[in-house]
């Protein structure tokens, strides 16, 4: 282990908490997730790992969580931190509506969860969560939708739309060139599966999509939806670069 500090908190000579810094490169190296608000709408995807010829895909964990059913998490990094942070996340969830007797709103879990991540920065005998969570949602009786983002240190931010994990930045620059305030259902999942396609070369059979929608859970896009809006994307691709050759090259004199 030499070479790297295994103390929790000891502050590097720049100011960074070290453990921070890895959990923040176990998030680099975890596949990547993608979430976009529309109008009246929220489309969380994730890049699903090739499957093992003896897996069994029904019962592996999915990077899409529902936390409660108006609440969805996507994460990328380490999935069995996770699997814990997503545990207490739904136990938050079911206290806050046990006592209040309403659904918690999604900025009050998003709080939760990053402060968790935050408690598990500085505590002794645990390490941080090495995994950063895209947290959306609609609130009770409210038809906007809400996106959040998460750190391992426990910084928690708003967003229109966010990518994490392996080539997020690649993916957020073509969501950067893309998003449009107030899209309807149909572009927010086409610019989802389009960033998605950035990364993931093996086209639609290793993407999973969820579309929020208020009032209602978690909706999963099912094979045949996915695979036409593939489609049409990749027909859209191959007719600009069409266009780009046909072209006329300038030449100077």
């Amino acid at each position: 282990m030499s070479g790297y500090d295994r103390a929790l908190s000891v502050f590097s000579p720049d100011g960074h908490v070290f453990q921070v810094e890895y959990a923040k490169e176990a998030v680099k190296r975890g596949t990547c997730a993608v979430a976009v608000k529309g109008k009246e709408v929220v489309v969380l995807g994730a890049e699903r790992r090739s499957a093992l010829k003896l897996h069994d895909t029904r019962t592996t964990p999915s990077k899409l969580c529902k936390v409660d059913e108006h609440v969805t998490l996507a994460f990328a990094g380490l999935s069995a931190d996770a699997r814990i942070l997503l545990d207490k996340a739904r136990v938050q969830a079911q206290s806050t509506k046990l006592t209040l007797e309403d659904p918690v709103s999604v900025e009050f879990i998003t709080k939760y969860v990053a402060g968790v991540q935050q408690k598990y920065t500085q505590s002794g005998g645990v390490r941080p969560f090495g995994i950063s969570t895209l947290i959306a949602g609609f609130d009770p009786n409210d038809r906007t939708p809400q996106l959040y983002y998460t750190e391992p240190s426990g910084i928690y931010s708003a967003w229109k739309a966010n990518a994490i994990g392996r080539s997020s930045k690649t993916v957020r620059e073509l969501l950067e060139k893309n998003y449009e305030p107030d899209m309807d259902e149909e572009q927010t999942l086409r610019l989802a599966v389009k960033s998605l396609l950035e990364v993931v070369q093996t086209g639609v059979k290793n993407i999973e999509i969820a579309v929020m929608r208020p009032g209602q859970p978690m909706d999963i896009v099912d094979a045949e939806r996915l695979d036409a809006v593939v489609t049409s994307i990749e027909a859209e691709k191959a007719e600009a670069e069409a266009k780009a050759k046909a072209r006329p090259v300038r030449r100077e004199p």
